[in-house]
């Protein structure tokens, strides 16, 4: 059984660890998922440790990460979602979302977002959100209308090498709906 720092109503956020290299490869090793994350579309499986050991990396120094999420209520691996260092600063983090293909249109990323931007807003007193998207991926467009969020210029993603549109939520603007 997994522990969940987080929880939404069927949603629960654990934290990244080397054992859960089976639930990155799914994730990370499916080309439907990462299509939209590198340029070349795939991630090979040294690729997907790498990032896994960025993404403990990330919760080591920051306690932040894109945290692995769960089915409550079966206890099956969704994707991840969470945030990671974005401006210091400014006190603004970056948030994403991963998940695997069979649950996309499920209203998961949804909850799952809506769970993250409280967390951050109410638990670590972020100022603000920024996140982007690949500009082939309208799915991702649509989630951050319906999330709030304000489009604010398109950002170079080294990753894809794409210039993506890149949005911010305010902690006031989020606090005013909430």
């Amino acid at each position: 059984m997994k522990e969940f720092f987080l929880k939404s109503i069927r949603i629960g956020f654990s934290i990244w660890s080397e054992n859960d290299i089976c639930d990155a490869l799914e994730l990370w090793g499916n080309p439907e998922v990462t299509k939209f994350i590198t340029a070349e579309g795939t991630m090979s499986k040294e690729q997907v440790q790498q990032r896994l050991r960025n993404e403990i990396e990330n919760y080591n120094n920051y306690n932040i990460q894109y945290w692995p999420i769960y089915l409550i209520e079966t206890n099956e691996n969704l994707g991840c979602c969470g945030l990671r260092p974005y401006d210091h600063e400014n006190n603004i983090l970056e948030m994403g979302i991963h998940l695997k293909e069979k649950y996309w249109g499920k209203g998961i990323a949804k909850e799952a977002c809506f769970a993250v931007m409280e967390y951050a807003f109410r638990n670590l007193n972020a100022n603000a959100l920024f996140t982007g998207h690949n500009p082939k991926n309208s799915a991702s467009a649509q989630l951050l209308k319906k999330l709030g969020f304000v489009y604010t210029h398109d950002e170079y993603y080294p990753p894809t090498k794409l210039y993506h549109p890149s949005y911010l939520m305010k902690k006031q603007n989020y606090m005013d709906v909430h």
